[in-house]
């Protein structure tokens, strides 16, 4: 059986697409006590409310026909922002060169927080190097608790 994000993933793609929108994430997550499925999108230009109105609705009728979650869900559609996480393999590889903030699970050298440039991603081993003031920082995928596109002003 497949994966209520999976699912959701391949359901969603369609309609998103005909919005001129891809798919950038999906996350099924319980907060307070209330589980929420999120599905954010990415557009070039930018994904503005007409895009996520159309989708929720559109998926939300499509979900509400098949049945495929059991319990109650809130049903989420946005942008993946500006400061989107980066998870993928891909991510990394279209976003090399551009700001990021990596957050560790375990402090090193005193601070969790990594805020530089995104200088290297090794899809094998899922070591991230990020450039911090010109000295390189090398973190393992299992220390590593997030990767994020960081906007400077």
């Amino acid at each position: 059986m497949k994966k209520i994000t999976e699912l959701t993933a391949e359901l969603a793609a369609p309609l998103i697409a005909q919005r001129g929108c891809t798919l950038w994430d999906v996350e099924y997550v319980r907060e307070a006590g209330t589980w929420y499925l999120r599905v954010l999108l990415d557009k070039e230009g930018g994904v503005d409310i007409l895009d996520c109105e159309a989708i929720s609705r559109a998926l939300s009728d499509r979900l509400d026909e098949l049945d495929p979650i059991e319990g109650s869900y809130t049903l989420e559609v946005g942008s993946a922002g500006a400061e989107r996480a980066l998870k993928r393999p891909e991510d990394f590889a279209r976003f090399l060169g551009s700001p990021v903030l990596v957050k560790l699970y375990r402090a090193f050298e005193g601070r969790k927080e990594f805020p530089g440039v995104l200088s290297a991603y090794d899809p094998a081993t899922g070591e991230v190097t990020v450039d911090v003031k010109g000295r390189a920082y090398t973190f393992g995928k299992k220390e590593t608790a997030l990767v994020r596109l960081r906007v400077e002003w």
